[in-house]
């Protein structure tokens, strides 16, 4: 009873916190050169990108409007949110919705009752999304028990950026054995940069830091491991979990988790956040596809970098989402009846188009 009465406070304070966050996108082309390598018609949002994240709390209500200032159609999906009933505001074009046609703008209405967690907004329609229109979606957890594990939020987002527009660059991946040109692999953006200058990161001693990472990719695959810190997994794509120890984190497109790394009590060194950049369908060439690079972590300004032997992945223990356990510890529905195995498999097809069987 008293698990009951708990449960209605902590849902009616929720109700009575609740408010309407209002975030327009007038979506738009823009010039711009995002990895300092090549500069061609991105498209973002009020004239900018990368586009600012959206931070909410659980139990708002987020109107997001689009104007579309496209020459063809747009739509908005919110990656992982499940729009109970609702699903008309999924932005998944011309399967949920129709798509806003040119001039036109739409407010997609976006409940948050039931989900709280790491999660994105990217555009569903086209390849506007991969050429631009993505960015973070954070919505703030509001269990008292949960936010007295750490005491600060840290995003890291991570995104596979193309030299060209999406579009140009698979005619060209198609014609690549017509014309002999090399494949041409995109970069790695870190909150909006090019990797090879990330911003550092800095960690006081002690403290606890709930680190969000979110996979804004569209094609490539990131690991994100922090060597001698042990990272306790606390969410899975916007699912709570309670604490597991791993070494490291495996993202496909699309995916996030968050982890609590708690900093050292030394200010003897700082430390380098790896992050690899890989695709297992795309031919391997040295200095273009498996890239490697290092976020500063950083105790003191003048601390030497901690260096580490290099391990095999198969040394790692890397986070797996199905051996979480939810913290709404929701009964499994069993017994089940019938398995149903379906195995995907992509395979190499002229130097980087993929196909799969």
């Amino acid at each position: 009873m008293l698990a009951y009465t708990l449960f209605v406070l902590f849902a009616g304070g929720l109700q009575a916190l609740a408010a309407r966050v209002q975030v327009t996108w007038d979506v738009g082309y823009l010039n711009i050169s995002r990895d300092g390598l090549s500069t061609w018609r991105a498209i973002g949002a009020n004239g900018q990108l990368p586009i600012p994240p959206i931070y909410i709390s659980q139990g708002d209500v987020l109107e997001l409007t689009a104007i579309n200032n496209l020459d063809k159609p747009l739509s908005l999906h919110a990656h992982g949110l499940f729009q109970r009933n609702s699903t008309f505001y999924d932005g998944v074009g011309m399967a949920t919705e129709c798509g806003i046609p040119p001039g036109a703008q739409f407010t997609y209405i976006i409940e948050t009752r039931d989900q709280c967690g790491t999660f994105w907004v990217h555009a569903h329609y086209g390849t506007e999304g991969i050429d631009g229109l993505r960015t973070a979606l954070i919505i703030h957890d509001q269990d008292p028990q949960l936010l007295d594990e750490y005491d600060e939020d840290v995003l890291l987002t991570l995104e596979d950026w193309g030299h060209e527009p999406y579009d140009d660059h698979i005619k060209m991946l198609q014609t690549i054995a017509e014309v002999d040109m090399p494949p041409n692999h995109p970069t790695v953006l870190i909150n909006g940069i090019n990797a090879n200058f990330s911003q550092p990161i800095r960690f006081l001693p002690g403290r606890r830091y709930r680190l969000r990472v979110v996979s804004m990719s569209f094609t490539y695959w990131f690991k994100v491991r922090l060597p001698g810190h042990t990272m306790q997994v606390i969410e899975a794509d916007g699912i709570s979990s309670h604490p597991s120890a791993v070494d490291g984190l495996d993202l496909c497109p699309g995916q996030r988790y968050s982890v609590i790394i708690t900093a050292k009590e030394s200010l003897e060194f700082n430390y380098a956040l790896n992050v690899t950049f890989y695709n297992d369908f795309i031919v391997d060439i040295p200095g273009l596809t498996t890239l490697y690079h290092h976020i500063p972590i950083v105790y003191h300004n003048n601390a030497p970098v901690k260096t580490y032997p290099v391990i095999e992945d198969h040394e790692v223990i890397w986070a797996d989402e199905l051996a979480m356990e939810p913290r709404d510890e929701q009964i499994l529905l069993e017994p089940v009846d019938q398995h149903i195995v379906r195995s995907v498999k992509a395979l190499p097809k002229d130097l980087g188009v993929p196909i799969y069987a």
